[in-house]
């Protein structure tokens, strides 16, 4: 088993795990050589995901998940390629039938065997940092991954799954050494990464670091500026409240920000805010952020549960901005308010109510990897 810093014949830089007294890290860091973690919206060469196969994250509905998923891979595979975990042949196959019967181009679609504990590989995939005017003009940052404060191990798999990937395309790897999921943090590409208190700060993640211990972590291992923090997730987010499901990047100045409409529904106020602190925040040349308010679905509960259904988690492609819906009256407005916000691109929705029992979407779901 690969085990972190093992190189395993790949490049290896230490945990950040020493600072000096002026809190900067003791060795070269991302940031230091000028690597940045691009925008979503920025051109990609791939869409990585882990293909779906634990049962106990769609209890009793796995198999229903499979229509939504395979169709979010055949829009991907129209403008990029997509780049999937399995954990052995019979899985690949399995997938490669499913998502034939879609229509997807097979030809963009790749397999690598790289086991898996879940599919979430927007927190436990490879977080690709470039350099477009360097030699090596692209490196992995491999953060620690515990499923979410230790809620559903184990999760050793999916831990390495960053070092796997590196391995393969002989790419460096940083290892900052601390709790970080990709689901946690958005970016504008221009030196603003945004994020979330309620669950950066959470003791289960890294209890030995200040907020401003982790601001020197994402700035020096993202390649960011500036952090921006929001306090809260919304209801039924296992996450602790990452921010994909409140608060997302559409361009450099401007987010998207999910708002609750029912006043009675326990999402109000939290979202509430969010908004207020979004309009008081500033970008580095001192704008304001344009904010556009996007609300949220009705409830959707299933078994007793409230899932954390938020059109706020979309993914967006080369071509597409895929988003999840709910069979709910309000899709189409979220959809019309989202197509507002990309006029290169098309929005899509895609059903997610059999998928988000598992207490996410297709933002949880895929990471990009950026063209350099």
């Amino acid at each position: 088993m690969i085990r972190k810093l093992k190189s395993s014949g790949l490049s290896v830089f230490p945990t950040f795990g020493l600072f000096t007294t002026s809190a900067l890290p003791v060795f070269p860091t991302p940031h230091q050589l000028g690597y940045y973690f691009p925008a979503e919206f920025a051109p990609h060469i791939a869409t990585w995901l882990s293909w779906p196969h634990k049962e106990a994250s769609w209890p009793g509905k796995i198999e229903r998940i499979f229509p939504g998923y395979t169709l979010f891979i055949k829009y991907l595979s129209q403008s990029e390629n997509v780049r999937i975990n399995a954990n052995d042949e019979a899985m690949k196959e399995f997938a490669l039938q499913k998502i034939s019967e879609t229509g997807a181009d097979i030809n963009n679609i790749e397999f690598f065997f790289h086991p898996t504990n879940d599919a979430w590989c927007r927190d436990h995939g490879p977080a690709f940092l470039i350099n477009p005017h360097t030699e090596q003009k692209k490196i992995i940052a491999d953060w620690n991954y515990n499923a979410w404060g230790g809620k559903y191990p184990p999760y050793d798999k999916d831990d390495v799954i960053p070092t796997l990937i590196a391995k393969h395309y002989h790419i460096p790897v940083y290892y900052p050494g601390i709790i970080m999921e990709g689901g946690s943090v958005d970016f504008n590409g221009k030196g603003t990464v945004i994020t979330s208190a309620c669950c950066l700060l959470n003791k289960n993640r890294n209890p030995h670091l200040d907020q401003q211990q982790i601001e020197e972590y994402l700035i020096h291992f993202y390649g960011v500026e500036q952090v921006l923090w929001v306090d809260e997730g919304i209801a039924g987010d296992d996450t602790d409240g990452h921010i994909d499901d409140t608060v997302r990047f559409v361009n450099e100045d401007t987010v998207i920000a999910v708002i609750e409409e029912n006043r009675n529904d326990e999402n109000y106020a939290l979202l509430q805010k969010n908004l207020q602190q979004l309009k008081q925040m500033r970008l580095l040349n001192g704008s304001q952020l344009n904010i556009i308010e996007l609300p949220m679905p009705e409830e959707v509960i299933y078994e007793g549960q409230r899932l954390p259904a938020s059109y706020a988690n979309f993914y967006i492609c080369n071509k597409y901005v895929i988003v999840p819906t709910f069979r709910c009256a309000k899709d189409e407005k979220a959809l019309q308010i989202i197509q507002q916000c990309f006029n290169d691109r098309e929005v899509i929705g895609i059903d997610s109510t059999d998928i988000i029992w598992g207490l996410g979407s297709f933002h949880c779901l895929s990471q990009q990897e950026p063209e350099v």
